[in-house]
């Protein structure tokens, strides 16, 4: 009875065992012949035992799949190896071609087990940050079995449709032009600043990391070991980072806890307004359906023609328009056509810009309390129909705006006289209005802290009061820093408890304090706070665990009456 040999096809990755799986270190080791590229063979020589070996150069791809299933068809198991993953620019494929050939048969045949690597485009990527959230894809730039022409189109479309493009096999010894071709391609749809990142022998000895840009990539070193990484238009870089956004900014934010939508709100069409179905219920209407459909199917024939006619009559700098670009135009024409006005139809550009929803907090000021008519009206407009503004018992509105240009908007708010404040877990300033402005000695100190410290980022929210009487009528010393003016001199309170069921007011910590020395001292009290809390941890926590903040001894002046803990535990 003949045994059944088996082929074992299998990806290495990057050369690093610590990133070969386990089942490809068990078929190595299993396996009775390993058939590769001298260079691979090299690099798994730490598993090899006594199988036989089988290594051969480049081009010989061919040689080494006939002799592999040579092997298994007389009842030997063999390991085929890639770098990388085999089914991607590896063995797998022309194993199967081989196979395919020789009439092959699953139930009858040798049995064929591809196991999974690690792939360049993977590997590098780590290295670089998150480069490929986004859609992306793998053009090798290799024409030695693959026309130019080909490879030519594959990177013109990759790069109209805003890929994010990885790059096999870019240049070697005889092939140099290639590389230089494509960044050309490129640089019609994409701005010379995209970032690139070159990453040569990926976690192996001589391993290299390059951060550049579309325009200057060339000016580095590229070889057949290097895999070249080329953003979309939304990639950018950060800390030595590169990084592609998946568009989470369009449905929640990313600096604070509370999110716009619930959960069972964030799937609903109408917040999605840019999925296929446009954020509109679905249509029953199986005979509209059909003439919208033919309606729309002319119209796309029209538009294609005349987008067709349009491009070949414009010059190379007009080509530079993005795909996203030429496909909201098209879609405005169809609208157009169908007797849609195009100013109803919301389109969102991710060429350059990803709408958000921009929060942040505006009063009038930290003294001023009252509110122009002409400041109202701004509001209106900034917040339009798709946002919100919601009134906090901080003296505060806080606005939700969904945007792409929150630069504008904050140019707007500050142009008609408004205080902005980011959210979060930040530093504001709460003033009383110093009796409509008459008690007005102690203003100039609480203007000081807003512009020292008012936004600063701190392990969790913290509010400073200021009352400008001893009446302290604004409550100053319900807030986590308390600051009375009297006499002439400040008063100041820690640690007030400003939620739950247990809240109480700061502990009077200090008496009579020199004008001239409240700012420093405050700003003191929260670099302490900033430095040594922990995250989540609010101000009367820090100063009830760390028991003296700046000199000041903590004392417990909570309530002594037993109360439930509240649910969530605070």
């Amino acid at each position: 009875m003949n045994v059944k040999g088996k082929l074992l096809v299998l990806g290495f990755g990057p050369g690093n065992h610590e990133h070969t799986t386990e089942r490809c270190k068990e078929a190595i080791v299993e396996s009775d012949c390993i058939i590769g590229y001298k260079t691979y063979v090299e690099l798994i020589q730490e598993l090899i035992t006594d199988q036989k070996i089988i290594s051969t150069g480049m081009s010989e791809e061919v040689s080494r799949a006939q002799a592999a299933v040579d092997l298994a068809e007389q009842g030997k198991k063999v390991a085929v190896i890639s770098s990388g993953d085999a089914g991607v620019y590896g063995m797998a494929g022309l194993v199967y071609e081989v196979l395919v050939e020789r009439g092959w048969k699953e139930q009858d045949g040798v049995e064929v087990e591809v196991i999974p690597g690690i792939s360049a485009i993977n590997s590098c990527a780590s290295l670089l940050g998150a480069p490929i959230m986004h859609d992306a894809c793998t053009i090798s730039l290799s024409d030695h079995l693959t026309p130019w022409e080909l490879i030519a189109k594959r990177i013109d479309a990759a790069g109209q449709a805003d890929f994010v493009i990885s790059l096999y096999n870019p240049k070697s010894g005889k092939r140099t032009r290639q590389i230089v071709e494509a960044q050309q391609i490129l640089l019609n749809y994409r701005s010379p600043n995209t970032p690139v990142g070159l990453v040569k022998s990926a976690y192996r000895e001589r391993e290299q990391v390059v951060l550049t840009t579309l325009e200057n990539m060339l000016e580095h070193d590229i070889g057949m070991l290097t895999t070249v990484i080329i953003g979309n238009s939304t990639t950018f870089f950060y800390e030595k980072r590169m990084i592609t956004p998946r568009g989470y900014q369009r449905k929640y934010t990313l600096n604070t806890l509370k999110q716009r939508l619930k959960p069972h709100e964030r799937l609903k069409r109408e917040n999605e307004p840019w999925a296929l179905h446009g954020g509109q219920e679905e249509v029953t209407n199986t005979a509209s359906q059909k003439v919208q459909k033919e309606k729309s199917a002319t119209a796309v024939q029209t538009v294609q023609e005349e987008v067709s006619a349009t491009v070949v009559e414009t010059d190379k700098e007009e080509s530079r328009l993005t795909a996203l670009q030429t496909a909201e135009d098209a879609l405005r024409r169809i609208d157009e056509r169908n007797g849609i006005s195009s100013k109803n139809v919301d389109t969102i550009s991710t060429a350059n810009k990803v709408e958000s929803i921009f929060e942040l907090a505006v009063s009038p000021g930290v003294v001023n309390k009252k509110f122009t008519p002409k400041q109202l009206l701004i509001l209106a407009e900034v917040i339009g129909e798709k946002g919100t503004m919601e009134y906090t018992p901080h003296h505060q509105i806080l606005l939700q705006i969904p945007t792409s240009e929150p630069g504008q908007v904050t140019e707007q708010l500050e142009d008609a006289g408004f205080l902005l404040s980011p959210i979060g877990d930040v530093i504001s300033v709460k003033a009383c209005d110093f009796c409509d402005g008459e008690k007005k000695d102690s203003i100039p100190y609480a203007d000081e802290i807003q512009d020292r410290l008012g936004g600063l980022d701190v392990p969790k929210e913290l509010r400073i009061g200021f009352n400008g009487c001893g009446m302290a009528c604004y409550g100053a010393v319900q807030d986590d820093i308390g600051i009375v003016f009297r006499k002439g001199k400040f008063d100041l309170f820690l640690g007030a408890k400003t939620v739950g069921r247990t809240a109480h007011s700061g502990q009077p910590v200090s008496e009579g304090i020199e004008p001239d020395k409240l700012v420093d001292l405050v700003e003191s009290i929260v670099k302490e706070y900033k430095e040594n809390g922990h995250p989540n941890e609010r101000f009367f926590k820090y100063f009830k665990r760390v028991k003296r903040v700046k000199g000041f001894q903590y004392q417990d002046v909570a309530p002594k009456i037993k109360v439930e803990p509240a649910p969530c535990g605070d």
